[in-house]
C-alpha cells in the first residue's frame, strides 16, 4: 500500500476507535494520571524464569527495584542500594543497602538480594541480559546491609546494567516499590507516597496503567483519556503521524541499539559476503529513515554507533561518499554478476504494522532496481532475512557484536568470535576496546549485520505529563511525572 493511501486508511480507522471509545477508559477524577503501554497486559514476572515485554518491564520498573535503578532521564540512581563504591581496578563494586522491606513486612537483606541476583546470571536462566554480565565473578554478602559484586575483568557499564528492568528483584512474586501495586480486571493502580521537600508531610502519587493495541492506544490519547502512551516502535508509529496531535505531543527517544537485518540462513543467496555487501550498498537509507520522518535519525551503515564507551566514533562504509544515483549502473552490473540474469527472489521477516509495510516498500524499490523481488516471508522459518530491532541496555561496544557470533547467529565468522572472546577476558580496557573495534570491523567486512539506523522508540506525551524524558535506552520510569525536570538533572 503506497504511504498517502496508508495514511488515509490509517486516519479512519483511529478516528473510528477514537469515537467508540469515549470516556470508557476509566479515567480516575482527582489527580490520577491513566498511562497506557503498548503491547500485551503488564504482570509481574520474574525476568530470571522469562522472558519479559515492554509492558511486564514498565510494571517491574514501578513495582520492584534492582540495587540502582533509571531516573527520567536514563542516569543511574540509587534503588535497593542507597550508595555504591567501584575499585580502582574495577573488579569490585560494594553496595550498601537502604532499610527497606519487602511487602510482606520482611527486611530487604544482603544475603537475600544476593540470591536473587545470583538467579539473574544462573546458567538455567532466562534472563536476556544474563549473556552481559559474563564478566561477574561473585556476588557475595558482607553483612546484613552490605554486599559486594565481584568481577574477572572491568565492567565500566555495570551500573547501567544493574539500573535495568531486567534486572529487578522479585522476591515471592513481589517487588519492594517505589510504587504498591492493585490490580483490577486489566487496570492496574498504582500508589507511592512521596515526602515533600520540608519531610513534615506527605503526598499521594496515583496512577492507573493499562495495555492497549497501539491503534487502541494512539485513540485513546487523541480521545483525552490517556496522558502518557509508551513503547511505540518503527512498526507502529504510522499510527501517531496519521491523526492530528497536540503540539510536542509526540516524542522520541534517542534510543542506542540495533536496527537493520540479518541473514537467517547460511546457504543459498546470502551465502557470500558479496552478495549481502551489495544488498547493503543498494538500500536508499536517506529516503527510508523520510518516510518516517523521526528527528536525529541518521543513517547506519557499521555494526557500531557512535557515542559507544572507550570506542572512537566509527567511520561510515567508503562507498557512501558516493551518491547512490551514481553508484547505480555499477551495483546493477554487480548484481548480474553475482545473481545471474534472471530475477531471484528474497523473503524477510517484519513485524506487523504499518511501519513494517513502509520499510518492506523502500526495499522493494531499492532492491528490485538491481534484480530481486523482495517478498514478506509468510513464516519466519521461510524468510531469508529476518529485522533486527533492538535497544542496547547500556553503552558497551561489547553487546552490539555478541548479536552475531557463531551459534548465535546462522552467519557469523570465527575469527571476529575470537576477538570478542580475547575481549571479554582481557583486564586491561585499552585493549579490550582495541579487540572489540577490530571485531567489528571483521563483522562489517563479512556484512553479518545490514546496518539501517538506530531503533525507533516513541511516546504521546501530555502538557500534564512534566517529568518525561527521552532517554538512550528508551525506558522511562512512572515516579515524578507531573513533576517539572530541572535543566540540572
Amino acid at each position: 500500500m503506497r504511504p498517502f493511501l496508508l495514511r488515509r486508511a490509517l486516519c479512519f480507522a483511529l478516528v473510528v476507535a477514537a469515537a467508540s471509545l469515549g470516556s470508557s477508559c476509566d479515567r480516575q477524577a482527582g489527580g490520577t494520571l491513566a498511562v497506557v503501554v503498548i503491547g500485551d497486559s503488564p504482570t509481574i514476572t520474574d525476568p530470571s524464569e522469562a522472558p519479559i515485554g515492554i509492558a511486564d518491564a514498565l510494571l517491574l520498573a514501578s513495582t520492584a527495584q534492582g540495587l540502582v535503578r533509571f531516573d527520567a532521564r536514563g542516569q543511574v540512581v540509587p534503588g535497593l542500594a542507597e550508595t555504591w563504591n567501584v575499585s580502582d581496578d574495577g573488579l569490585s563494586y560494594i553496595f550498601r543497602l537502604a532499610n527497606t522491606e519487602w511487602p510482606d513486612g520482611r527486611r530487604v537483606t544482603a544475603e537475600r538480594v544476593a540470591r536473587l541476583l545470583r538467579r539473574h546470571i544462573a546458567p538455567g536462566s532466562e534472563n536476556p541480559i544474563k549473556d552481559a554480565l559474563g564478566a561477574v565473578a561473585e556476588v557475595v554478602p558482607m553483612t546484613d546491609r552490605v554486599l559486594e559484586i565481584r568481577l574477572n575483568s572491568p565492567r565500566p557499564d555495570l551500573l547501567q546494567l544493574l539500573a535495568h528492568p531486567q534486572l529487578t528483584l522479585v522476591y515471592q512474586g513481589q517487588g519492594a516499590g517505589p510504587f504498591a501495586l492493585q490490580r483490577e480486571q486489566a487496570l492496574v493502580r498504582l500508589t507511592r507516597e512521596v515526602a515533600t521537600p520540608d519531610e513534615e508531610q506527605t503526598r499521594t502519587e496515583q496512577l492507573q496503567l493499562r495495555s492497549a493495541s497501539a491503534r487502541e492506544a494512539v485513540a485513546q490519547f487523541a480521545a483525552g483519556t490517556a496522558d502518557l502512551v509508551i513503547g511505540g516502535t518503527f512498526a507502529d508509529l504510522p499510527y501517531a503521524r496519521a491523526i492530528e496531535l497536540p503540539r510536542r505531543a509526540l516524542q522520541f527517544d534517542p534510543a542506542s541499539g540495533l536496527f537493520g537485518l540479518v541473514p537467517v540462513r547460511a546457504e543459498g543467496l546470502l551465502a557470500t559476503a558479496e552478495v549481502r555487501q551489495l544488498l547493503s550498498q543498494a538500500i536508499d537509507r536517506e529516503a527510508l529513515l523520510a518516510a518516517f520522518a523521526v528527528p536525529g535519525l541518521a543513517p547506519r551503515t557499521t555494526v557500531l554507533e557512535p557515542g559507544l564507551a572507550d570506542l572512537p566514533d566509527p567511520a561510515p562504509q567508503p562507498w557512501t561518499a558516493v551518491p547512490l544515483a551514481e553508484r547505480q549502473p555499477a551495483l546493477v552490473a554487480t548484481a548480474r554478476q553475482l545473481l545471474g540474469p534472471e530475477r531471484r527472489s528474497i523473503r524477510i521477516a517484519l513485524p506487523e504494522g504499518p511501519g513494517s509495510e513502509l520499510l518492506l516498500d523502500r526495499l522493494r524499490r531499492d532492491w528490485g532496481a538491481i534484480g530481486l523481488d523482495v517478498e514478506l516471508a509468510e513464516r519466519r522459518s521461510r524468510a531469508d532475512l529476518r529485522l533486527v530491532d533492538q535497544v542496547a541496555p547500556s553503552n558497551s561496544p561489547a553487546w552490539f557484536l555478541r548479536s552475531f557470533r557463531c551459534g548465535v547467529a546462522k552467519v557469523c565468522d570465527s575469527q571476529a568470535d575470537e576477538l570478542i572472546e580475547g575481549a571479554r577476558s582481557t583486564l586491561v580496557l585499552a585493549q579490550r576496546s582495541a579487540l572489540l573495534l577490530e571485531a567489528s570491523r571483521q563483522i562489517d567486512a563479512a556484512q553479518l549485520f545490514i546496518p539501517l539506523a538506530a531503533p525507533v522508540r516513541w511516546s504521546l506525551v501530555s502538557p500534564r505529563v512534566s517529568g518525561f524524558s527521552g532517554n538512550r535506552f528508551a525506558l522511562h520510569t512512572l515516579t515524578g511525572l507531573e513533576e517539572r525536570l530541572s535543566r540540572e538533572e
